[in-house]
């Protein structure tokens, strides 16, 4: 067991939890990490860059020092592919072989619809809130759009609730600068419930906090197209010379160079254990995958972790030749936050809870981002 190699495909949020379970378990293996930089850039701590809460520097955490502490050997690439059952991973520096395989790579944002490199989609990465940021520094009034949508073939592929976080933030900043009455806000999205995967009350909630800060909606109108000034929609079009918005997810373009079973979404298909079904010791964890459950399973850093977990517990057991079936737990546990307050939304198989608006909840999700990143720095 000691020799066993092991190899984690992606520096996030599932691919460094994984390299922290397996150690937790075995100190032995050798695990090998393939990333193009030996960084995580702490996503959920984007909404704050537009208000400059948060700089880019605050979310680029280094990773040198943990990959040094956990005994891990970085490999700095690309995935370009696999081979023989996933026992060689191709990369733009090299193949390399492993006894185990764990995939982390995300996924990517669907970019079909015409026009959308007029839409600023801040998932992306930090840039993206960067540009926001820097947009919203130069305009001095007018339209702003913010909207999300999904993949049609696959519900749980889909971020609507950082959407819901730059909306309600960029409101209480404007408010703040006193600019607010120079500005129209709209929300827009193909649903008519949006946000329906955070709960019931989630939906009734976030509508009602749209109408009470004056955000107009378009809801439930397929969406046609982006250009520069606008957004439209079968339903009519909203002006918009900032368009910001959350496309749905897809698969990572190297899976078309494998075998890979793919789900109708384009995520790799995957078990109730992060197995990929018919390979070997090949396993899945996060936004790559598209794994049993509620069509309201979240693609949140929180599941990632929680399937990391199991993905670790059963390559263990399967190398050791144990009989391991690790299952994770569905939970959708997060703050949508406004700058200066936090609403509260947990949600499991059986039951669903939102606590309302609260500066408490703002100052705790600060203290978990704090908490997280200290295991990484």
């Amino acid at each position: 067991m000691t020799h066993s190699r092991i190899t984690i495909l992606g520096a996030g949020f599932a691919g460094l939890s994984a390299v922290r379970e397996l150690r937790k378990r075995d100190r032995g293996c050798e695990i090998t990490l393939v990333a193009p930089r030996a960084e995580l850039h702490y996503l959920p701590g984007i909404i704050w860059i537009p208000s400059g809460l948060r700089t880019r520097e605050d979310l680029v955490i280094p990773l040198d020092n943990f990959f040094r502490r956990t005994g891990v050997r970085f490999h700095p690439a690309e995935v370009v592919g696999l081979e023989q059952g996933g026992r060689l991973v191709k990369t733009s520096a090299g193949e390399l072989s492993n006894d185990a395989l764990v995939i982390a790579t995300g996924g990517r944002f669907l970019k079909k619809l015409p026009g959308i490199e007029h839409a600023i989609t801040p998932c992306e990465g930090i840039a993206a809130a960067e540009r926001i940021r820097d947009r919203l520094r130069e305009m001095t009034g007018g339209n702003i759009a913010f909207g999300f949508a999904g993949n049609p073939n696959e519900p749980s592929a889909m971020r609507g609730g950082p959407m819901f976080e730059f909306l309600f933030g960029i409101d209480e900043q404007l408010r703040r600068e006193g600019r607010r009455d120079a500005f129209r806000l709209t929300f827009f999205s193909p649903a008519e419930q949006p946000g329906n995967r955070l709960g019931p009350k989630a939906v009734i909630h976030l509508l009602g906090e749209m109408k009470r800060r004056d955000i107009l909606t378009h809801l439930g109108h397929k969406l046609k197209s982006f250009d520069a000034s606008r957004v439209l929609t079968e339903g009519g079009e909203i002006p918009a010379e900032m368009i910001v918005f959350m496309p749905g997810m897809t698969g990572n373009a190297w899976f078309d160079a494998t075998t890979l079973p793919r789900s109708p979404g384009g995520l790799l298909q995957a078990d109730a254990n992060c197995r990929v079904p018919g390979f070997e010791r090949v396993y899945v964890c996060g936004d790559s995958g598209s794994f049993p459950g509620p069509d309201w399973m979240p693609k949140q850093a929180h599941m990632a972790d929680l399937q990391a977990a199991a993905a670790a517990a059963n390559l263990l057991g399967d190398l050791r030749g144990v009989a391991s079936n690790e299952t994770f737990k569905v939970e959708l546990m997060c703050i949508v936050d406004s700058i200066d307050k936090g609403t509260l939304v947990w949600r499991t198989p059986e039951r669903n809870v939102l606590l309302p608006s609260s500066r408490l909840f703002h100052w705790a999700k600060r203290g978990f981002e704090k908490q997280y990143l200290r295991k990484y720095r």
